[in-house]
């Protein structure tokens, strides 16, 4: 995307939303955005690795 393109996209939610709307956007775009990464980690974090054993006994044609 070159610079061009997102000067005309913030032109044109500027006028979309105004100007006193985006800061409240902009804010709550950022709050989603954290509350996803924590979910993301939780989820990674509730899953364990699996050990070498366990995938042998999945595939024990591979040897």
């Amino acid at each position: 995307m070159r610079p061009s393109h997102i000067v005309v996209l913030i032109v044109v939610l500027i006028i979309i939303f105004g100007a006193t709307k985006l800061p409240e956007i902009a804010k709550s775009i950022g709050q989603s955005a954290k509350v996803l990464k924590k979910e993301m980690k939780e989820l990674q974090d509730d899953v364990p690795p699996e050990s070498a054993q366990t995938k042998e006994n999945k595939d024990p044609e591979a040897k």
